[in-house]
């Protein structure tokens, strides 16, 4: 039998803080009043573990059998979130609620994803390479649709546009006597300026799912989104005191009600994109925290990762790269603005994490928390697309100087901003990894993966070491239901589907999973097999056979420190070669090149200075 202890009644609240240790890691979100209430309930931390104890906003919330029954499913997923951006992968920013799903469940620290939303969204929910399903970039924003003799969901492997012969997850779902639901951003949908009725057709109710809140876009205002629910655009909220994830939560609540039909909800917050909006208590609660700057700072969330077992204890801490400038480097002003916005990205987690602790203690008090599935991960690595200076009132391409930003620093977070913090914070959210979003380096594709389901997983607070890609997501969350995609519906043969289940590995920690991905985007190229990882980065402009291959052994290098292909030529040869067979099978067109704006963009060429 579970013990249920309420955060109201072990006195957790957002702004505490105190370091406890425990026989998985440092769990470092709980309440001053800690151990005094454990003593009450009659347990120690001589024997407390995470698997035997979690935190519910009733106490004597009923404890279900899952037996044969249909668990709920729910797939969390934040945005621009780096592997050590959470509490229980190193970080000082408090994620209470996340770090209990981490401790009470499954971490997995070799999970990769795409170095870029829409493509990550895409393969999430087909369980095929974004190439395959025609999403290895951005769809199109306010670009002339092809017109009516295109049939919808052609390709070429960047075209945008879903295949209508790739079944998605929520489809496959709603096969299996599912409701499914999805709340928040979308972002795998064209928006062609003159063809609405083309744009709507690869919206989520036409892709399976039940019911849609949320917004189609790659990010909106938090505080005065715009809205779609089902079909239809709504009016922005107005009322004092809103936030989109508060709102997404309410929602998720009021569909998770027991009984009745299983339940599939994607819930797809806005956090922590830019803009970075949320109210100023939570930013107030980092005030100091990062004055110490981001060089610093790594190498203190890198020690946390080795305490907590998260990474290997021979991992090495890579070197800043070119493009990243040293905290010391710049004057006064200029750290005082900085640190303000990474306490603002700080307040923006926790208050995230807030929401998604209200939909734990609401599965608890309700009898479903045990029988529920919950995936949580991020869709890319920490984004470093606001370069040196960061962007104050726009999140891109920002005017403002930061003289002006510091005049009005008691602003952020605020309605009138729209920040995205500096490059090197994406950095620091990337430890102990090289590079970020956008960057086919493990900082731009390592994130964090915690499963949690009380039914099923046997060593909660465990860390799996198993290869695991986002494509694998998918048939994960079917297998869980006992089911999985259709190979042919209405005698149209689907799309083959790339993802495995890696549902064995929720009780055996030894089980087999993936062993080869590729990744492919604006140009940039990888290949992982087994413990081989081969990257290349392209100079636009150039040649592809001219492309310099690096080579990284994950068993004796978790970080990617040191390039070893001088040492192993043939190694590299052979990975070249793979990657062309799984480039060539996945992807009707194996490489594309990028344009010079989306080069020059991402900071591409600081690859060649290093």
């Amino acid at each position: 039998m579970k013990q249920y202890l309420s955060r109201e009644y072990m006195g957790i609240k957002h702004n505490d803080h105190v370091e406890i240790e425990n026989n998985h890691s440092v769990f470092n979100v709980l309440s001053k009043g800690y151990f005094s209430k454990l003593a009450l309930a009659g347990l120690t931390t001589s024997v407390l573990t995470f698997s035997s104890l979690s935190l519910a906003s009733d106490s004597n919330a009923p404890v279900i059998d899952a037996g044969n029954e249909k668990p709920n499913v729910i797939m969390i997923l934040l945005d621009d979130v780096g592997f050590s951006d959470i509490g229980a992968f190193g970080s000082e920013i408090r994620t209470p609620n996340i770090d209990e799903l981490a401790y009470s469940g499954l971490r997995y620290n070799r999970y990769d994803t795409v170095s870029m939303s829409a493509p990550t969204r895409a393969a999430l929910l087909t369980g095929r390479n974004p190439q395959t399903v025609h999403m290895e970039e951005l769809a199109p924003k306010n670009a002339p649709s092809p017109g009516p003799s295109v049939p919808l969901g052609q390709g070429p492997s960047d075209s945008g546009e879903l295949p209508t012969n790739a079944q998605t997850l929520a489809e496959a779902f709603q096969a299996a006597d599912y409701k499914t639901h999805v709340l928040g951003k979308w972002h795998v949908a064209p928006e062609y300026n003159n063809d609405e009725e083309r744009n709507k057709a690869f919206w989520p109710l036409q892709k399976g799912f039940d019911y849609y809140y949320g917004f189609i876009s790659g990010h909106t205002n938090q505080f005065r989104p715009d809205l779609v629910e089902n079909n239809s655009k709504i009016p922005t909220p107005t009322e004092e005191g809103y936030h989109l994830s508060v709102d997404l939560i309410d929602k998720a609540i009021d569909i998770l009600k027991p009984g009745g039909e299983p339940n599939f909800v994607y819930l797809s917050f806005g956090a922590a994109h830019a803009p970075l909006h949320v109210p100023k208590s939570y930013i107030d609660e980092y005030k100091g925290v990062y004055d110490a700057g981001w060089d610093e700072l790594r190498k203190e969330r890198f020690a946390r990762q080795k305490e907590m077992g998260v990474i290997p204890n021979n991992t090495v801490l890579p070197d800043r790269d070119s493009g990243d400038y040293a905290w010391n480097s710049f004057d006064e002003q200029h750290r005082r603005v900085f640190a303000r916005f990474m306490e603002t990205y700080a307040g923006f987690m926790t208050h995230t994490d807030e929401q998604i602790g209200r939909l734990v203690d609401h599965l608890k008090a309700t009898g479903q928390f045990d029988n529920t599935l919950i995936l949580f991960t991020t869709d890319n690595g920490a984004a470093p697309e606001g370069g040196v200076l960061g962007g104050f009132r726009k999140a891109y391409y920002d005017n403002t100087s930061i003289a002006e930003m510091d005049k009005h620093l008691d602003e952020a977070g605020s309605v009138d901003t729209y920040m995205m913090y500096q490059r090197p914070w994406a950095w620091l959210g990337s430890t102990p990894f090289r590079r970020y979003k956008l960057w086919p380096q493990a900082g731009g594709v390592r994130v964090p993966l915690i499963a949690s389901w009380p039914a099923k997983i046997e060593d909660a607070g465990s860390v799996r070491g198993q290869m695991v890609n986002v494509v694998d997501l998918a048939p994960t969350m079917l297998d869980a239901a006992g089911t999985e995609f259709a190979t042919s519906i209405d005698g149209v043969e689907q799309i083959p589907v790339a993802g495995q289940s890696f549902l064995n590995t929720f009780v055996d920690q030894n089980a087999e999973t993936r062993g080869i991905q590729y990744y492919s985007q604006r140009g940039n190229r990888a290949i992982t097999s087994g413990k081989w990882r081969a990257i290349a980065m392209h100079r636009i402009g150039g040649k592809f056979e001219d492309d310099k291959w690096q080579l990284f052994d994950q068993e004796s290098d978790f970080s990617e420190s040191t390039d070893i292909s001088d040492q192993n030529p043939q190694v590299v040869e052979e990975l070249k070669a793979l990657w062309w067979k799984e480039a060539t099978e996945h992807s009707e067109t194996p490489v594309t090149r990028t344009f010079e704006f989306i080069y020059n963009f991402s900071h591409g060429y600081d690859a060649f200075k290093d």
